[in-house]
């Protein structure tokens, strides 16, 4: 059973949030709150695999709630719940460790599949969403520096391939249909990818990737 939190100020988005998830007989929303400090207080209170949190709140913004939640000693995975009119918020949301990015009026399903996905350790990067979200963030980020270029160097080519599909909104069974290898050999790429990139999860290795302008035409 995967236990979810959902921290958004709007408690019809609430609702609406906890319907969909439900709808999932492995899915159980464990706790909601309508703000970031109180979603914190809800995580410590409530075991929770996943929080979906939103950027904007008050009294502790999402960014704060993030940073707040992955400090905790069993912290969830944090998907940010978002609009398309991403701007810095984003950037700074890659930089705390959120392992994925939702709108707000994503399709059930991609809902029910997004919070699958992260809590199988994967990062939620659907495709249609990847290009802006990364391009986005591209623009408010600084340049790739010289130490980061050091450590994409040190990346063996097929480490290198495997970054550049992550980069492209790829799971780890997508890399794996796509190089005809298994989903553990790409686990152990990714593994590897992010201790060499000294990053903490595939959203940034993502972003670094593209700022670097790997894989780019």
């Amino acid at each position: 059973m995967i236990k979810v939190l959902l921290v958004d100020d709007d408690p019809y988005v609430r609702h609406g949030l906890r319907t969909i998830l439900q709808s999932d007989p492995d899915i159980e929303v464990t706790a909601e709150a309508g703000d970031g400090r109180q979603g914190v207080e809800a995580a410590r209170a409530h075991a929770c695999d996943v929080a979906l949190v939103d950027i904007r709140m008050p009294h502790m913004d999402g960014l704060a709630a993030t940073r707040a939640l992955l400090a905790l000693p069993a912290p969830p995975a944090v998907v940010i719940l978002t609009t398309f009119r991403l701007d810095e918020y984003v950037a700074e949301a890659v930089q705390a460790g959120a392992a994925g990015f939702l709108l707000k009026d994503t399709p059930p399903t991609e809902l029910v599949r997004a919070v699958h996905t992260v809590a199988g350790g994967d990062a939620m990067l659907s495709p249609e969403v990847t290009r802006q979200l990364l391009d986005t963030v591209r623009r408010v980020q600084h340049s790739v520096s010289s130490d980061e270029r050091t450590r994409l160097a040190s990346l063996t080519p097929r480490e290198r391939e495997v970054l550049v599909l992550l980069a492209q909104g790829m799971s780890n069974a997508d890399i794996a249909k796509h190089l005809f290898a298994s989903e553990s050999t790409v686990k152990m790429h990714v593994s590897r990818i992010l201790a060499k990139l000294a990053l903490e999860n595939r959203v940034q290795a993502a972003v670094l990737a593209r700022n670097a302008d790997l894989g780019q035409d």
